[in-house]
């Protein structure tokens, strides 16, 4: 009879520990969730951090984080979560929104890059849809234009060759813009080349070290690009508007 009950057990307790972590990870959650909601915005801070660092990260969790950081009036850290956020999904316009209104929070007066008309318009209809979206985009025409292209081979009437024809050459174009569109997202999503300074000021240095003379203030929120980021203590950052200099590592988080 015992080892019938034991028997039992070891077969019942694997699901009863995975339902119980599956309810621990749904409850932490919904405690960061809960403690944002009535303004515990630093609990929501610290469940929010500990649900990624035990479940993974997701876009939702970082938007929630970046959210607790700024009402937390930790601008850097919102900043660096709402990137974080759209490297995973960079068609999400809450996000955008809200990355948006916290950069207009920070110090530094950042130089707004101008871009034709052309650039502005890509980056617009690109980010209006998901990677996923694009590549079956991308898929579907290619199949379509193959198509296209036997119906205007092996048809001798001419109104259908021609109307093959036109099918055939929108798609290609179609199927050029999806894959670039998708590569495009991809290589965003991937980026690792970009920081968030994290102190209220640091600055830019014209060597590694201390001594090295000072070449502009840098403040939390500014976001900069690695140019070398192979030693510990220091990082080689280039500004937006072309600046390059040296960063103490501990100024920065990456992205």
């Amino acid at each position: 009879m015992k080892k019938l009950i034991y028997t039992f057990l070891l077969l019942v307790m694997p699901f009863a520990i995975s339902a119980q972590s599956f309810a621990k990870a749904e409850i932490s959650k919904a405690m960061g969730d809960s403690a944002y909601s009535k303004g515990n915005y630093a609990d929501a801070v610290s469940i929010y951090e500990s649900v990624i660092e035990k479940e993974g990260y997701s876009a939702d969790i970082y938007y929630n984080l970046g959210n607790a950081y700024y009402r937390n009036n930790m601008i850097g850290k919102a900043i660096l979560n709402y990137e974080r956020a759209l490297r995973i999904d960079p068609t999400d316009k809450d996000t955008k929104a809200n990355l948006e209104f916290v950069l207009t929070m920070t110090k530094d007066e950042v130089a707004e890059n101008y871009e034709i008309f052309l650039v502005t318009w890509f980056k617009s209809v690109v980010n209006s849809l998901p990677i996923t979206t694009w590549a079956i985009i991308a898929v579907s025409t290619f199949i379509l234009l193959l198509l296209a292209l036997l119906l205007f081979f092996f048809n001798a009437r001419a109104a259908l060759r021609k109307t093959a024809l036109t099918v055939a050459i929108f798609s290609l174009f179609v199927t050029i813009f999806a894959n670039i569109a998708a590569s495009h997202i991809y290589d965003y999503m991937n980026d690792d080349s970009e920081a968030i300074v994290m102190k209220e000021e640091a600055y830019l240095k014209s060597t590694p070290d201390n001594s090295g003379t000072e070449l502009i203030k840098v403040h939390e929120g500014r976001k900069v690009r690695f140019v070398d980021n192979s030693m510990r203590d220091w990082k080689e950052v280039e500004l937006e508007d072309g600046t390059v200099g040296w960063l103490p590592a501990g100024a920065l988080e990456q992205i």
